[in-house]
């Protein structure tokens, strides 16, 4: 099912004041800064086919420190993406760094080894962040998404986009990540990452680069790596990983600027 279609000609579909008081009992299901109206409206009926829907929320710890949040999280069932993860992958880095990096969900090699940005994807990051001139241990990076989602290919597990639900169900982590580090600069890298905390009606082609005031801080998004790496021309690579590290630099700037 595409969860953004529309779907108001759906069979048996609740009538707008039943689903006004499920929202408002589901709060956590319509928090996106931007509010696209046929997510929120796809969303519910997906959950009202669970009486009891899930979420990270009832996981939270009652100290909100990243390390009491990242020892929580290790037993979080707030969707069903644990049962074929082989681990949760929380965030590391500064604990009040002046940029907090947040991608969409671990990956192959980030699931065996538990650390955020550890495979391919993770290295490119790592040397556009050095070619902008910073240092990643003075940043903290995330997902917006913290279980590797994925499909089998043969012997190998490919990663498997995650749905609006499953990134809904997570964000109560990636906001307390946020509240815990208080970052100068949020960089979300690709569209995911970016529609967790902007809504689903960013673009990242019209957005990319530009500083949005939201309720977590300034938020800005840029390319994901993995998105560079799978690009079959070396030249769109190249002109690509010169754009990150421009907007990388651009980041840095800013939350330098905006330091105390």
């Amino acid at each position: 099912m595409d969860y953004l279609r529309p779907v108001r000609k759906a069979p048996r579909f609740p009538r707008r004041r039943v689903v006004r008081e499920y929202l408002a009992r589901n709060w956590f299901f319509a928090r996106p800064a931007v509010v696209d109206r046929n997510q929120c409206i796809i969303s519910v009926q997906m959950n009202l086919l669970d009486p009891s829907p899930k979420s990270a929320l009832e996981f939270l710890p009652a100290r909100h420190d990243l390390g009491s949040l990242n020892k929580a999280a290790k037993q979080c069932r707030g969707c069903d993406l644990y049962r074929n993860a082989t681990q949760v992958v929380f965030g590391e880095g500064r604990a009040h760094a002046a940029i907090l990096m947040v991608g969409e969900q671990p990956g192959d090699r980030e699931d065996q080894q538990g650390k955020p940005f550890v495979g391919p994807a993770g290295l490119l990051l790592d040397k556009c962040l050095e070619s902008a001139g910073i240092d990643r241990t003075e940043v903290y990076v995330t997902n917006a998404v913290k279980h590797f989602k994925w499909e089998p290919r043969g012997k190998i597990r490919l990663h498997k986009k995650p749905n609006s639900l499953e990134i809904a169900a997570c964000r109560p982590w990636l906001e307390s990540e946020i509240a815990a580090v208080r970052p100068q600069l949020v960089v979300c890298l690709g569209a995911t990452a970016a529609q967790s905390l902007l809504g689903s009606q960013f673009r990242l082609t019209k957005h990319r680069g530009q500083v949005f005031p939201t309720k977590y801080g300034p938020v800005t998004a840029t390319i994901h790596p993995s998105a560079i790496l799978r690009m079959p021309e070396p030249a769109a690579k190249e002109a690509e990983i010169a754009s990150l590290v421009d907007d990388l630099r651009v980041a840095a700037e800013y939350a330098a600027a905006r330091k105390p």
